[in-house]
Order: structure tokens, then C-alpha cells, then sequence
């Protein structure tokens, strides 16, 4: 690890005074905030923090040593500004990798809409759901969806995805009203295969209350668009991400129900090597991906849309 990386950690946590958002603010683990702290201390050789179960307090040496890093930290964020200021236009190659659902359904079209701005960069775009290596396939950027696990990468959240359960009309209607988690048991579903539990359902009650439903899968399959396409035919229920059935609520041919309840717990994350240098037609093309999603991303109007359809899914 850079220290540059390691200011950025000290800085963040002193600046939010939370380990929690210090990780969420810089796209890690939160234990590698604690590692990285420790790490910075042991090779300085002082402590910078006094860390109590309530709070944490700067030290003497921690305060001089913020000080020095906010000043540094600042100074090379002015610079990069003034060279890519300076730099004009923005050329050359970017290598993705994205899931495939999300990159057909939306980051195709925002990656055309980026490279009509910026006509001298080119763009190799891996559209899988394999987990790629970035550092040794060599590509720039990866957009992944779920929880960051704690690795040598660098990280953006783009976007939080939500997840809806849903289903056809004429299935609601066979079935009656689902009105709580356990009324899925009864029910088909059809279930995403690339999670480790792929019929265990997690989910948050608008009290605060999680828990998990166990479904009993019709059908299996490792692409969501498939699961979207069995739901509207009748199949069974699901449980999606709204990126991909947000078309298909809109249009009447699915029902959200138990919509008081998040799903799963998961975002859009943009993904890159933990160098030194960041080019600079990558951190436009994240800047461009965050603000084009944002925390409301358009496909989330699927809801606004159908709530006349689904006054049963309140529980």
C-alpha cells in the first residue's frame, strides 16, 4: 500500500470520525481501514488516534501529522485538476468489464453517450458475468455488483441497486395476495445460480428487522435476463435487481409485491487497480458513470409508475 493511501485512510477517518464511512467513502472493507491505520502507526512509529468503544481522539502527533496529509492530499487533487485542464481533449484507450444484464441493458448506451464527448478515446468493452483478474487481464475499469470484498483494489459506488420481488399478473392471481416473506414459500421461484444460496431470500422489514426466506426453486439460471423473461411467462416468482425488470413493470407484465421490504443489500461499484496514477479518461468516464446512475438511478421509476397496480403489496 501507497502512502498516499495511507493519508487518504487517516485523513477520511478523521475527517468522519467513523471506520463505517471511512470505508464506504473510500471503497473499501472496513477492516482494512483498522489494518491500514495500524499499519501507518507501527511504520511512524507514534500514535495518531486514541480509540475508545464511544469516540476516537487525535493525538498531538496525530494532529500535526493531518495537518501535513490534508495539505498534501489538496495539493495533488489541485494538480491533477490543472493537468487534465491543461491536457484538452481526452484520447486513447479504456478496457471494461461489466456484468452482462447491466451492460446490455444500461452501460452500453451510457458508454455511447460518453464516447459521443469524448470522440478521441476508444473504448474495449468485456460484457460477462465471469469474475475477471483486472490487474493481470489488463483492463482499467470493472463495474461489479454485490458487497466489496477486502482486496488490492480501489473503488467507486456508482449506484445503489435495489432488488424487487415480482411476478406476473396472472400468477398473483392464482396465488392471492403475497403479503409477508413466508407467503413465497408457496410459490415457484426462479432463482439467480451465481450467489452462494441462490434460494435463500435476504431482506430487510421497513422496522429495521432482517431476515430470509427459503423458496423452492422452479428455475435455476446464472443470467437474470432469463429469470425476468420465465417470470413474465408465468413461471414462477422472482427476485431481481429493478435494472433488469424495470422495462417489464412498467409495461403491466410484472407485479412488484412486498415492496415495504429491501432486498438483498447491494451496489454498483466501479472497480480499478490501486495504482499510482489513475489516467485521467478513467476518472472522467467514472465521474460520468456516477452522475448518469447517481443514488436514483432512472430505472428505480419503474415503482413511481406502477403503484396503481400493486396496492395489495403493502403489508
Amino acid at each position: 500500500m501507497s502512502k498516499l493511501d495511507e493519508m487518504r485512510v487517516f485523513v477520511t477517518l478523521i475527517e468522519t470520525q467513523s471506520a463505517t464511512r471511512t470505508a464506504e467513502k473510500l471503497g473499501v472493507a472496513n477492516s482494512a481501514v483498522s489494518r491500514r491505520m495500524k499499519d501507518l502507526e507501527q511504520r511512524l512509529g507514534v500514535q495518531l488516534v486514541k480509540r475508545t468503544t464511544r469516540k476516537m481522539n487525535i493525538t498531538l502527533d496525530g494532529e500535526l501529522y493531518f495537518a501535513r496529509c490534508k495539505q498534501i492530499l489538496d495539493d495533488l487533487e489541485e494538480a491533477e485538476r490543472q493537468v487534465m485542464r491543461a491536457s484538452g481533449d481526452l484520447s486513447g484507450n479504456i478496457k471494461i468489464a461489466t456484468p452482462l444484464s447491466f451492460g446490455i441493458g444500461h452501460l452500453s448506451s451510457a458508454i455511447a453517450a460518453f464516447m459521443h464527448l469524448h470522440e478521441k478515446v476508444n473504448i474495449d468493452l468485456d460484457m460477462s458475468d465471469r469474475r475477471v483478474d483486472i490487474v493481470e487481464e489488463g483492463f482499467d475499469l470493472a463495474l461489479r455488483i454485490g458487497n466489496l470484498d477486502d482486496s488490492s483494489l480501489r473503488a467507486r459506488k456508482l449506484s445503489a441497486v435495489k432488488h424487487v420481488v415480482c411476478c406476473s399478473p396472472s400468477l398473483l392471481k392464482g396465488f392471492g395476495p403475497i403479503q409477508n416473506p413466508n407467503d413465497l414459500k408457496q410459490l415457484p421461484a426462479l432463482c439467480y445460480s451465481n450467489i452462494k444460496q441462490p434460494n435463500r431470500w435476504r431482506y430487510t422489514s421497513k422496522e429495521g428487522i432482517s431476515g430470509q426466506v427459503s423458496v423452492t426453486p422452479r428455475l435455476l439460471s446464472s443470467n437474470g435476463d432469463a429469470l425476468r423473461d420465465a417470470a413474465i411467462a408465468g413461471l414462477g416468482v422472482v427476485c431481481e435487481p429493478t435494472f433488469i425488470c424495470h422495462t417489464a413493470i412498467k409495461q403491466g407484465l410484472l407485479v412488484p409485491v412486498l415492496t415495504d421490504y429491501q432486498w438483498f443489500d447491494m451496489n454498483l461499484y466501479a472497480l480499478y487497480p490501486q495504482t499510482r496514477y489513475l489516467s485521467a479518461r478513467t476518472r472522467t468516464l467514472i465521474d460520468f458513470l456516477a452522475k448518469r446512475f447517481g443514488d436514483t438511478p432512472y430505472w428505480d421509476s419503474c415503482f413511481e409508475a406502477q403503484k396503481h397496480n400493486f396496492p395489495q403489496a403493502r403489508s
